[in-house]
This record gives C-alpha cells, sequence and structure tokens, in this order.
C-alpha cells in the first residue's frame, strides 16, 4: 500500500490527477510533520476507504506517534466543527451565531503537536468539508502565526488533490461492481 499504488487505481481519463499527487506530495516545499499530517488528516476526510489505506502506511512512517494522533484529531474535530459551524453560517437566522455551541473542542488547545501544525491539517480538512468559517478562523490563526499564503495554498492543493483522487477512485469501484 503506498502512492505507487494508489497512483496505479487512477484510470487514465483522470491522468491529472494521478501527476497532481505525485507533485503536491513528492515536489511539497511544507516540512515532513506538515506534509504527512495534511496527506493523513485529508485522506481520512475524503471518507475514502481506499485512498485512506493507501495513504495512511506512509504517513504513519513519516509521522511522530503525537502527530500521527493529533492529525487524526483535527480530521475528527473538524468532522463536526466543519458541520456545525457551516450550518451557523449558512442559516439565513443569525441569531443562532449567538447561541452558546455546547461542543467539546478542548483538543484544538491542546493537540499534543505544534500549534501551526494542528491549524494547517484543520485549514486542509476544512477545505474539503466546505466550511468558509472554519477556513476564514484557520487562515487568519496560521496568517497571525506568520505562515505564509504558499503555505497555506500548499495545504488546500493537497486537500483537493486527495479529494479528487477519493471521488474517482471510489467512482471506479463502484462501476466495476
Amino acid at each position: 500500500m503506498s502512492i505507487d499504488s494508489l497512483k496505479s487505481r487512477i484510470p487514465d481519463y483522470a491522468k491529472d490527477l494521478k501527476l497532481n499527487l505525485g507533485s503536491v506530495i513528492g515536489n511539497s516545499e511544507l516540512p515532513a510533520q506538515q506534509l504527512w499530517g495534511t496527506v493523513l488528516a485529508t485522506a481520512i476526510a475524503s471518507r475514502s476507504p481506499i485512498v485512506l489505506r493507501e495513504l495512511e502506511p506512509e504517513a504513519k512512517a513519516n509521522l511522530s506517534p503525537e502527530a500521527y494522533q493529533a492529525a487524526k484529531s483535527a480530521a475528527a474535530i473538524m468532522a463536526m466543527n466543519n458541520v456545525f459551524y457551516r450550518t451557523r453560517h449558512l442559516l439565513s437566522d443569525h441569531e443562532y451565531g449567538t447561541l452558546r455551541a455546547g461542543l467539546r473542542m478542548n483538543v484544538i488547545g491542546n493537540p499534543g503537536v505544534d500549534k501551526v501544525d494542528f491549524e494547517l491539517w484543520s485549514f486542509a480538512v476544512s477545505a474539503i468539508n466546505g466550511c468558509g468559517m472554519c477556513l476564514d478562523s484557520h487562515e487568519q490563526v496560521l496568517r497571525k502565526a506568520g505562515v505564509e499564503r504558499d503555505t497555506i495554498q500548499e495545504a488546500f492543493k493537497i486537500a483537493s488533490v486527495v479529494q479528487a483522487i477519493g471521488v474517482t477512485v471510489e467512482a471506479e469501484a463502484v462501476l466495476a461492481e
């Protein structure tokens, strides 16, 4: 199970995705922990068993146990937060925005890794899940911490490629049945 194995599952009509996967991972300028945490968190967020099975072993091999857990935590907490805050944002009754959330989010304050890394992973998951409020919030935290736009864009490039590959390989699996 590997990136090459995942690439072999991508059909010819989606050759750009195969090339982009190699590029966003192989040519990334992100430090290893940021890169592989982003890959793992977005593989989980893609909801594709195939993508997760293929990318997780290499992510695990490149992350400390703490970073591995934190990337999974980012995917988990953002699965909840993206639905909650996206819904609040989309409702025309803005009074919901004044109500107490009442949801535990302790991992955001103490993720067990560098806060910037966790914010980057949360941002990438939010890109997949389409929560504008969360994207803005995490992007602002990252920018205040001195993270450059190029780094932030790397994260959402990875998210977009991982998500597109997940959609494509899952569609092909269904069509092959």
